[in-house]
């Protein structure tokens, strides 16, 4: 049996990079895997992927800024599945500008999905946790959400500190919910946002000399925390940071 055999999952982001790496793990782990997404034949792929594979995955259309989006895939996992036991909240973007250059436009969309997707994410799903008996909301912050960067993005920056802060806040006014709630803060990760920010031979080389055990995340070492924070393992866990970052915020 897997480690999280017989529970059902909600991922948001699920069409590629770290999302689908989730999606994946927990399948093999025994889940029911609702993969909601933006990037339809992308979503469509991982879905077929974890099928082909012998597990059980659902893709949804979603689109995390939309509070009607989350209402019909909280409903779709229920109604598929029969319950939800967990939520991982893991779409995000980032728009990399110096304060001085943001737009308004820029600051409204990153808030809108780095901060309100997490917001509705939860919001919906905590009905259908307490229904369930109880769940895991695991919320994908980052190491910008813990301290700040010389180089990073001041506005990313602001919304995974906000998740951080949300992610508490949930925990204690959800315990007796029997619903937990933890927030996961990877340092640099090699995904398609990481690549395009580390262009640059000597920006990545840069950047590495700043990660204690000298290189960067993978995705799976993310999704191993997050199933950690999902399984009955971790049922004394929560409103807590697991940072999973290489060593760099230890400095």
């Amino acid at each position: 049996m897997g480690r999280l055999e017989g529970k059902v999952a909600l991922i948001s982001g699920g069409a590629r990079g770290q999302g689908a790496a989730e999606a994946k793990l927990f399948a093999r782990e025994g889940v029911q895997v609702v993969l909601g997404d933006v990037l339809d034949e992308d979503g469509r792929q991982v879905e077929a992927e974890i099928r082909t594979a012998g597990g059980d995955a659902t893709y949804v259309h979603l689109d995390v800024t939309s509070e009607d989006h989350w209402r019909a895939a909280v409903a779709l996992a229920e109604h598929t599945y029969g319950r939800l036991n967990v939520l991982v909240n893991n779409a995000g973007i980032v728009i990399r500008k110096a304060i001085e250059e943001t737009t308004e436009d820029d600051l409204d969309r990153i808030l809108a999905v780095n901060l309100k997707g997490v917001f509705w994410g939860t919001k919906h799903a905590i009905p259908a946790m307490r229904r369930a008996g109880g769940g895991s909301i695991i919320n994908i912050s980052s190491t910008a959400g813990l301290v700040g960067s010389p180089y990073g993005s001041a506005s990313y920056t602001a919304t995974k500190g906000g998740v951080r802060l949300f992610t508490k806040a949930t925990a204690l006014q959800h315990a007796p919910d029997h619903i937990r709630c933890n927030s996961v803060h990877p340092g640099p990760v090699e995904t398609a946002m990481l690549q395009e920010a580390l262009a640059e031979p000597a920006t990545r080389e840069a950047r590495l000399r700043r990660v204690p055990l000298g290189r960067v995340g993978t995705v799976d070492d993310i999704a191993y925390g997050v199933l950690y924070l999902a399984s009955d393992e971790s049922s004394f866990v929560t409103g807590s940071e697991l940072v999973i970052d290489g060593g760099s915020t230890a400095q």
